[in-house]
């Protein structure tokens, strides 16, 4: 049994990008900045941040299109998908994106730090006025497979 999970709370570093196929289907991606921070060893405080790939398809790229833009806090569910492609020279290129399966804005309608409720929207397409003050609650019981 394997698990592919990845949980991200984080600020979008770019409106997302939109490419619509000929299929009808849609996909939405952009950069999603989480940073740590702690003091090193000097007592200087340190942060690091980490940029990651997002990708989102249909529905889910529709409300990301509408709704998304830069700097705006976001809690995304998804899992690691790693594709590759040739490049014009005819080398062998990879990515490391997060596909999403649902995400949720944070913060209210005023501010982009606060993390006062939102909307989470999945692949399903469906979405629902959430009221929550922190993402959902990860349950860390004892039946995980590590």
């Amino acid at each position: 049994m394997s698990l592919n999970k990845v949980l991200l709370v984080g600020n979008l570093g770019k409106d997302p990008e939109i490419q619509n196929f000929e299929s009808g289907s849609k996909k939405a991606s952009f950069s999603l900045a989480t940073s740590e921070r702690y003091t090193n060893r000097d007592g200087q405080s340190v942060e690091n941040t980490e940029w990651h790939n997002i990708v989102c398809w249909g529905k889910l790229a529709e409300i990301a299109e509408k709704y998304l833009q830069k700097g705006k806090m976001v809690f995304v569910e998804g899992k690691i998908k790693t594709r590759s492609w040739e490049d014009k020279e005819g080398n062998k290129r990879y990515i490391t994106e997060i596909e999403a399966n649902s995400f949720q804005m944070l913060g209210s309608k005023g501010t982009e730090s606060s993390h006062s409720g939102g909307d989470d929207y999945s692949k399903s397409g469906g979405s629902s006025a959430s009221n929550q003050t922190t993402p959902p609650a990860v349950d860390s019981g004892d039946d995980l497979p590590f």
